[in-house]
């Protein structure tokens, strides 16, 4: 089975693993980037910072994590990941729930002009 991969404009995803209620991702965030502000009806999501410095704003909270710290990201709670460093930003990112697929996105707003629903039926 290929794994998925991603190049957006804010950086790049890749999947590392991928099952039955999970998947996991290597999240690149260069610098000055930000994904956008969404939630999942469907997932969970755990980060683990690995390189660089993540702001991240979950369900409105400001969050600044380094290496070797995680943030949690419930169902449904809105949330997002910025670098507003000079370096890269290495994220580990596991998705846990029913559906993992990428169609499983509601952008609240996004930088890049994306549209705002991106749901699954």
């Amino acid at each position: 089975m290929a794994l998925e991969s991603a190049v957006r404009p804010w950086g790049s995803w890749h999947v590392i693993d991928d099952g039955q209620g999970y998947k996991v991702k290597r999240i690149q965030v260069k610098p000055g980037q930000r994904l956008s502000y969404q939630t999942h009806k469907h997932r969970s999501e755990h980060w683990v910072i690995i390189y660089g410095i993540a702001t991240c704003v979950v369900e409105g909270e400001t969050i600044v994590a380094g290496p070797g710290e995680s943030i949690d990201v419930e169902k449904g709670a809105a949330h997002r990941i910025t670098n507003e460093h000079s370096e890269d930003l290495i994220i580990i990112e596991v998705q846990h729930g029913a559906y993992t697929g990428e169609d499983d996105i509601c952008r609240i707003e996004d930088d890049y002009g994306r549209e705002g629903e991106s749901e699954i039926a």
